[in-house]
């Protein structure tokens, strides 16, 4: 998960830019390097344990793959930074909803009362994707207005701020049991290399 301070250093100078460059004649280009993540579940079938960390992995991957392939926000006119700024929103929200579908279709894991994690994570994604949406949304309605762009912006950065701030990983950190076992899943241990 290093990657992520990568990709969201990228961003917050995406978005700074964004707020301050409205009018300004430069495109910001995407984070360089995207790295695509495998989504890898070999594990053994006599450790649920295991296969359980790696599907909870691999449905947190499709979020980081979305994250590491943002596209780029253009602040040269208001216009091209509401129409771009809403092109990033609406992968931050596809990506979530990726992973979402991922977690609550994973079920609770084969250890007992150990699923206070992953539920506190669908809680979350759940609140940041209706903030990115609803960002989403004010940009769309702010176009042409450059200081309603900007005040969109800024709730864009916002939310994307808070999903910075979460530990993908929650739901397997908690729980000891989970923990030994995300360190015996491919996916997880994909998901822990640095960016390249």
């Amino acid at each position: 998960m290093r990657q992520r301070s990568t990709v969201f250093a990228a961003l917050a100078a995406t978005i700074s830019l964004g707020l301050a460059g409205c009018g300004q004649p430069a495109a910001v280009q995407p984070p360089p390097g995207k790295q695509e993540l495998p989504v890898t579940t070999a594990v053994p079938q006599a450790d649920p344990a295991a296969r359980w960390a790696g599907g909870y992995c691999d449905a947190v991957t499709h979020l980081v793959r979305a994250l590491a392939a943002l596209p780029a926000v253009d602040p040269s006119t208001p216009q091209k930074a509401s129409r771009t700024s809403s092109d990033l929103l609406s992968s931050v929200v596809d990506g979530l909803d990726q992973s979402l579908s991922g977690l609550k279709a994973l079920g609770a894991p084969p250890v007992p009362s150990a699923d206070g994690g992953r539920k506190d994570v669908i809680g979350q994604f759940t609140e940041i994707r209706a903030a990115a949406e609803t960002a989403r949304r004010r940009i769309e309605a702010a176009r042409g207005n450059a200081t309603a762009t900007k005040d969109a912006l800024g709730q864009a950065r916002a939310t994307l701020d808070r999903l910075d701030a979460l530990d993908y990983l929650k739901g397997l950190k908690d729980v000891p049991a989970l923990t030994a076992a995300e360190q015996r899943a491919p996916a997880c241990r994909q998901l822990d290399q640095p960016a390249g």
